[in-house]
């Protein structure tokens, strides 16, 4: 577990000797703790002691990265358990399995469906991570199988092979991938192991429970390979909740080092259900998660789950604040106004494009509030639309002066006439009422 400042100045030499540049041993501690300096300043401090801090300053939740280049996937170090107490800050990798019995035609349209699933939220693409490829026949299928898999998509690759030697030919394939290899027997384990420290390839290693965890990475890592991923066992929903929690929870409150290491979870069947599971497994700590479903319908949702969680709660998605031509917008357009929080901002967006009216969409700064948090806050008040009015020159974009504001704000209306000069028009409370309002705007 990571030493506050006076954990750490009880193990510094105390001499205040000022080598470090700070003029004591207990600033050079605070400073070391915050990770602002390096424990190397210290020229008196001993070896034993420089072992027990770089320990201590180890992540409790190791990072592990998968693939290379643009698409290359990082899990891990992790910091706390719930979100409110900071942030998440590797979102969970979500990874499709291929099995080698898929060939031809088929295999191509599976390749089509993997590169399709990509979609743009709130101004955002999201996507699936990996593709992950299952060994089901001999080592020559799988290894082709590999093969055709790296030259035609860019994700990084799971390799799920069978044997060691599976293992070695699929990895001589896709070399320079830095594919995460897959271990589901613990009596090869050793094997793979020594194929992944020779490749410099991450492994995903499976276990039985929480001690057999321990005592396996214990044993790895006592060889020196830490690029590990445990991957959590095929037992009932609660179980495997347990077993995710358990793991996050004891590595970073209680320093476990054994179990600081990224979790995988591969959900069951390829129907709606396992879509269902896999959400329960992103929201309690899964870092890898493995379905056997390419269908939109049900990717999507987990896809947005994964990007609700892993927004900063304390840096709200925002747009930036300025006027937005949607459409055609022309100078006799109708101007409307939402806040800058993403969310707002791309449901008003859609709904204006939906009614094909062109208009004029003032986004204002709200600091990514919605509407009615931002009005409570005070900054989406009469006072502070009218700023915006005047700081975007409202008046040089068009030649009317009316203005539709959100129906949930109706109150500031009058307040907002006065201050702003402009004839304020009472839109819709919800963006769904805007195609009809629009149409039906005189």
């Amino acid at each position: 577990m990571a030493l506050s400042g006076l954990d750490i100045y009880k193990l510094l030499p105390k001499t205040n000797c000022k080598k470090c540049g700070f003029q004591t041993c207990l600033a050079f501690a605070m400073q070391l703790a915050k990770k602002a300096v390096s424990l190397d300043k210290c020229p008196l401090i001993s070896d034993e002691v420089r072992a027990t801090l770089e320990e201590a300053s180890l992540p409790a939740i190791r990072l592990v990265e998968i693939g290379s280049g643009e698409t290359k996937v990082s899990v891990g170090r992790e910091t706390v358990l719930f979100r409110h107490e900071e942030k998440f800050h590797h979102p969970t990798a979500v990874g499709f399995i291929v099995e080698d019995s898929v060939c031809g035609a088929e295999l191509e349209e599976t390749f089509r469906q993997i590169e399709a699933l990509r979609f743009e939220r709130v101004g955002e693409l999201i996507r699936g991570n990996l593709v992950a490829l299952k060994q089901t026949g001999p080592d020559s299928r799988f290894v082709e199988h590999v093969r055709l898999t790296a030259s035609r998509l860019a994700l990084p690759l799971v390799l799920m092979a069978s044997s060691a030697r599976g293992l070695k030919e699929a990895l001589l394939e896709c070399a320079g991938r830095r594919p995460l290899a897959y271990c589901d027997n613990p009596t090869q384990a050793q094997d793979f192991v020594s194929l992944c420290r020779e490749f410099k390839v991450p492994l995903a290693l499976r276990a039985a429970s929480l001690e057999e965890f321990s005592q396996t990475t214990k044993k790895i890592t006592a060889s020196g390979f830490f690029d590990l991923v445990l991957d959590i066992p095929p037992l009932s929903l609660a179980d495997r909740l347990w077993l995710l929690t358990q793991v996050r929870r004891l590595a970073i409150k209680k320093g476990d080092r054994s179990l600081g290491f990224p979790t995988m979870a591969i959900t069951g069947a390829s129907d709606a259900g396992s879509v269902a599971e896999a959400s329960a497994y992103l929201t309690k700590y899964a870092s890898i998660i493995l379905l056997r479903s390419r269908r939109p319908e049900h990717i999507l949702p987990l896809l947005t789950l994964r990007q609700n969680i892993y927004t900063d709660p304390q840096k709200p998605l925002q747009v930036e604040p300025k006027v937005y031509a949607v459409g055609a917008a022309s100078v006799d357009s109708p101007v409307l106004i939402t806040t800058n929080f993403s969310l707002t901002y791309y449901t008003v967006l859609g709904e204006i494009e939906s009614s094909r009216v062109p208009s004029h969409l003032v986004c204002m700064d709200t600091e990514g509030m919605s509407v009615l948090t931002a009005w409570a806050a005070e900054k989406f008040n009469a006072e502070k639309i009218s700023g915006a009015l005047g700081k975007f020159k409202l008046s040089e974009i068009v030649r009317h002066k009316n203005l539709i504001i959100p129906g949930y704000v109706a109150m500031m209306s009058g307040d907002l006439e006065e201050q702003s000069g402009w004839r304020v028009i009472v839109g819709p409370r919800e963006a769904s009422g805007l195609p009809s309002f629009l149409r039906n705007l005189s």
